[in-house]
């Protein structure tokens, strides 16, 4: 997922569109829309529809099932696409109450667990009391995929590019938006959240069902929260974890992302900062931040751009893993002296050995763009360069770590070749049960103010996993008992937490003792 501020995801006519709103020049701080209502719901699917199921192999217990979708539900007649799909019956159906579908990834899908998301849930009592459903979104995995023409760039990635190099990276970006274009076509603007939410209703119906149950990480929250929306007689328990925000666009979104890693990195500053015996960066968080920039400038005049990008991404990463702070703070310590000492060979092992990945771009990148360009442009866009260049400054300055300038660089949406059918969804809860939403407060993807922006706006109660960078938490993330204990609770027993609750994130800093 690209983007530092934007605007949020709210619902407005096609009609009359707000003028763009960001902040300040020099701000990361979210601009507003003005939304107006637009309807729900949608055609319903056809009731006949039946799905039949394939085990994955012998003695395998996971199944498999292909369901056609209209491509625009407003022409249930017209063309049709397929949605791929998973199933784990429950473990006891004694105990069955129902279905419980899972959507990962995204924007849109991509990168999600799609149909491998029963599996990921198997040992969880979860797996007892429901059929775990999975699938693949509309453009993605075994589903009708969404093509992209990919069009070379001619700007490496540099989390700090000089100004010189702005107007190229444009100009890569809108021969992007035309590569897709050429290959997604009609297809593009029917790739959208509320598409998919009337996707997950065809799925619904298709099982005989007459409600679901929802698990929803990242999009996918937005997804579940959507569906509630548009068909809240059908909506039974929900657990939206790592959630987007409900009132920024995604330019918001993306850039919030970059303000979230440099929250990481200073709260790394300051534990680094109080155990000065121990990494010699300086005794305040502004001395190891120093110390930090230090390097980078280090690393550039020696190796080059290349290079201090490299690092700038390992800082961005490891900050945010709460496990990897000792790690961290030494590599910088041995920077400090091999690029002091002139020791390019020392430093490129340390480089390579501390590296991150996922700075570069990804085998799958073809079927990974396709349809995050598409979803992300359900709300608006600068067409103004100079609004992208002025963030990227900011950026380039006060957020490098990460993917840092990528954040606030032109997206597909300065350029866009389509406008959504029709607005985004204004949320609300009304007619569904009270649920729950899970969110660490260092998340670097979903910033933690899309958490608690979510469940005050649906009046679900909010788990905040304290100290954590993780994202995509229950389950996905590692062990964490008590989290587990609340999710299962209520998802199984229908027990819901209190309204406000905290647990520790499942990676702690390591015990590194503090100065005396």
């Amino acid at each position: 997922m690209p983007g530092c501020p934007g605007e949020p995801l709210g619902d407005r006519s096609n009609a009359a569109r707000p003028a763009l709103q960001v902040g300040s020049r020099g701000s990361l701080e979210p601009g507003r829309y003005v939304w107006h209502p637009w309807p729900t719901g949608g055609p319903m699917p056809k009731t006949g529809e039946r799905l039949t199921w394939t085990a994955a192999g012998s003695g395998e217990r996971l199944e498999y099932a292909t369901l056609e979708v209209p491509l625009d539900h407003t022409d249930p007649d017209g063309e049709r696409i397929s949605l791929a799909l998973s199933r784990l019956r429950a473990g006891d159906p004694a105990r069955r109450r129902g279905v419980l579908i899972g959507v990962t990834g995204g924007p849109g899908g991509d990168g999600g667990l799609g149909t491998g998301m029963p599996s990921r849930l198997a040992g969880t009592p979860l797996a007892e009391v429901y059929d775990l459903i999975g699938f693949d979104p509309r453009g993605t995995g075994a589903s009708t995929p969404l093509r992209i023409e990919v069009t070379p760039t001619t700007v490496p990635f540099d989390s700090r590019p000089p100004d010189s190099v702005f107007e190229a990276m444009a100009a890569d970006m809108r021969e992007r938006e035309l590569g897709c274009l050429r290959a997604g076509g009609d297809t593009r603007p029917h790739i959208n959240t509320r598409n998919t939410a009337r996707d997950l209703e065809s799925i619904r119906v298709a099982l005989g069902e007459e409600k679901l149950n929802f698990l929803g990480y990242a999009y996918g929250s937005y997804v579940g929260a959507v569906y509630g929306t548009m068909f809240p007689e059908h909506l039974d328990r929900s657990v939206l974890d790592s959630c987007v925000h409900p009132r920024w666009t995604w330019r918001q979104q993306f850039l919030a992302q970059a303000r979230a890693v440099r929250e990481n990195v200073d709260r790394w500053a300051e534990w680094t900062a109080r155990r000065d015996n121990h990494f010699a960066l300086g005794t305040t968080a502004a001395l190891a931040v120093a110390a930090v920039e230090g390097v980078a400038a280090a690393l550039e005049g020696r190796l080059g751009a290349a290079v201090r990008t490299s690092f700038d991404g390992i800082v961005g990463g490891l900050a945010t893993d709460r496990s990897a702070w000792e790690r961290l703070g030494l590599l910088v310590g041995a920077l400090q002296a091999a690029t002091a000492e002139g020791d390019d060979e020392r430093t490129a092992a340390l480089l390579a050995e501390h590296a991150t990945g996922g700075w570069g771009a990804r085998a799958s990148e073809q079927w990974r763009q396709s349809v995050l360009e598409a979803v992300t442009l359900e709300t608006e866009w600068p067409a103004d360069l100079e609004t992208y260049y002025a963030d990227m400054r900011v950026c380039r300055e006060r957020y490098p770590y990460g993917h840092g300038v990528l954040r606030a660089a032109p997206w597909v949406g300065a350029f866009r070749t389509f406008q959504s059918p029709e607005p985004p969804t204004v949320l609300a809860r009304d007619g569904y049960p009270t649920g729950l939403v899970v969110q660490a407060d260092g998340d670097p993807m979903d910033h933690r103010e899309g958490g608690e922006a979510l469940a005050e706006l649906l009046g679900h109660h909010l788990i905040t996993v304290e100290d954590s960078g993780d994202h995509e938490v229950y389950v996905l993330s590692g062990s964490n008992p008590r989290l587990e204990a609340y999710v299962e609770r209520y998802l199984v027993d229908g027990v819901l937490p209190p309204a406000r609750v905290s647990v520790p994130g499942a990676r702690q800093a390591p015990p590194v003792p503090e100065d005396a």
